[in-house]
């Protein structure tokens, strides 16, 4: 067989995203030069990848699926190879890419962001934002050499790096009574109107956390956006839940206050997953470690509210 990386690309990003169209667009190249790649491909390895139906686009089949994890494989290996190689001459390049895990991102990329590229100005960094199965949905496709999610995530073959607990704290509207004391209790926010951060696992876990209180809260907003659960907060229509504190959070912000929950529960732990069986290139080690470093250093703690 006589196939090219470029090749490979062109296979994967299309089995990936579903469609020709799509991947050539992603690939910033002609539908035609996709169509060319995948039909030299097939032709070498004796079996289709995809099915074509009119109207419907592709689909994957079966030995298909099986050939792009392996591509995926190579693909990856092949960045390793490259940053290996520029890593002999020199100091450390290449590029990292990363998942997060979209709603704290804001609170926890910043500082490991400033300390990565002074000691590494040669590298570049790509992120891919999404809710807690995205994030992993990016690491196994190999699309990310690393993610930054909760641990209950995680999945077979991968393992996790933790970097700090996040313990459940009340955003309260300023002009609320609660929001003058120290902290607050789930007996006392039960009744008040709540508004749910619904992203997958979160509606469980925060229903949960009042359940074993033998309470129930009072939902009566719910949405995907850590900035309107903010303004709708600000707003005095409500309350909220989060873990992870937003940056303007342990401020004086006029609008809202963040606040301890005083009664146990699960603080879940948030840090970075990897995939168990891939050998990372010498960059993503050297961020990896970084991480670890912040955290030693204490600068995650400036994030939860405990």
């Amino acid at each position: 067989m006589n196939f090219t990386l470029k090749q490979l690309r062109y296979v994967e990003a299309t089995g990936r995203l579903g469609s020709i169209a799509n991947a050539a667009t992603e690939l910033n190249i002609s539908q035609s030069s996709v169509t060319a790649a995948i039909g030299s491909f097939e032709s070498q390895i004796g079996f289709d990848m995809f099915v074509r139906t009119p109207a419907k686009g592709i689909s994957v089949t079966p030995a298909g699926h099986e050939t792009l994890k392996l591509i995926r494989t190579f693909i990856t290996q092949s960045r390793q190879f490259e940053a290996e190689v520029l890593a002999i001459g020199g100091d450390a390049t290449g590029s990292v890419r990363i998942a997060c895990y979209a709603t704290a991102a804001a609170s926890f990329l910043p500082p490991i962001l400033k300390t990565f590229k002074a000691a590494y100005p040669k590298t570049s960094i790509k992120f891919l934002e999404g809710n807690m199965d995205a994030t992993s949905n990016y690491l196994k496709s190999g699309e990310a050499d690393l993610s930054f999610t909760y641990e209950e995530s995680l999945e077979e073959r991968q393992d996790f790096t933790p970097l700090f607990s996040a313990p459940p704290y009340a955003l309260l509207p300023a002009d609320d009574p609660l929001a003058q004391g120290s902290s607050v209790s789930l007996a006392e926010l039960a009744d008040k109107p709540m508004i749910l951060l619904d992203l997958p696992r979160t509606k469980a876990y925060f229903g949960g956390i009042f359940e074993q209180a033998g309470l129930k809260p009072n939902l009566v907003h719910s949405t995907r956006s850590v900035e309107i659960v903010r303004a709708l907060v600000s707003g005095g229509h409500g309350y909220s839940l989060l873990n992870i504190c937003p940056p303007d959070g342990r401020g004086d912000d006029t609008r809202f206050r963040a606040l301890p929950v005083r009664d146990k529960t699960r603080a879940p732990v948030f840090g970075i997953v990897t995939m168990a069986d891939t050998r990372q290139p010498p960059i993503v080690k050297a961020f990896i470690d970084q991480c670890i470093d912040l955290k030693n250093a204490g600068v995650f703690e400036e994030i939860t509210i405990k």
